[in-house]
């Protein structure tokens, strides 16, 4: 009796044991999912218009031009959306994770540039990934192309800016991945970049101006552009500068 006792207790605290590295793990999770919802819905809501206009009047510094258009990273928003690419990097969930719908309509976060749109849509014209890889020659129409955090994009997307004369790469990190759209299911998936298919891969298309390094400096302190062979690189993440620096937005209409 004695030994079964004993038999018995162990099992009870092993069983304590299992259950309390479950609750561990749950709560793990719990906490890894909701540092995913701060990361992509915080970091800055969107400004409505006169409190833009009030940061130093950013938005008067524009001059209205038709021949100027900004790309609209709907694919990237997708990207970072729950249950979408970030949860299969964290190894929240399994390849299935890696097509993912595309929004009907941009809303944006710190990851996708919503700051940026909300600023440059008022005087330039506005494309969305889909609009672009639909018909990559929309962007012929014009003179200047602004690339903002469009991390992911399909390889006509890429081929259409590469190819364009004049882009400025608002925001390092983009076009570090490649993506297939399917509108028929109105999805997009993965094929290559960001350490997949394997972590060796970096950029998706092998881009020899990849310039993701620089992504982390959100404080842009020191902004400068820097020359490429088809137009110009910001040398950090602007989504909050944009909102404050007059400089800057002087800068992207420079020639």
């Amino acid at each position: 009796m004695i030994y079964a006792s004993e038999l018995n207790n162990e099992t009870t605290m092993m069983k304590m044991g299992s259950y309390l590295k479950l609750l561990s793990l749950f709560v793990i999770l719990v906490l890894i999912a909701c540092f995913s919802i701060v990361l992509e819905h915080s970091v800055f809501a969107q400004p409505n218009a006169s409190e833009i206009k009030s940061m130093n009047g950013n938005i008067e510094k524009f001059h209205k031009s038709e021949k100027i258009v900004v790309i609209e990273p709907i694919f990237t928003q997708a990207a970072y959306a729950q249950l979408g690419f970030y949860d299969y990097y964290r190894k929240m969930c399994n390849s299935i994770c890696l097509t993912v719908n595309i929004p009907h309509n941009f809303t944006g976060s710190f990851t996708s540039s919503r700051n940026a749109v909300f600023v440059l849509k008022q005087n330039y014209s506005i494309v969305t990934d889909v609009d672009v890889d639909k018909n990559p020659n929309i962007l012929k129409k014009y003179n200047r192309v602004i690339v903002l955090h469009n991390e992911y994009v399909t390889q006509k997307e890429f081929d259409a800016i590469t190819k364009h004369p004049d882009v400025v790469y608002l925001y390092p990190n983009a076009l570090y991945a490649e993506v297939i759209a399917d509108y028929n299911k109105y999805t997009i998936t993965l094929i290559k970049g960001h350490g997949y298919p394997d972590a060796s891969v970096r950029n998706g298309f092998d881009w020899k101006f990849d310039n993701s390094k620089l992504e982390y400096d959100l404080k842009c302190k020191r902004w400068s552009f820097h020359k490429i062979y088809n137009g110009k690189m910001l040398n950090c993440y602007p989504e909050n500068k944009i909102l404050f620096d007059e400089s800057l937005i002087d800068a992207i209409q420079e020639h």
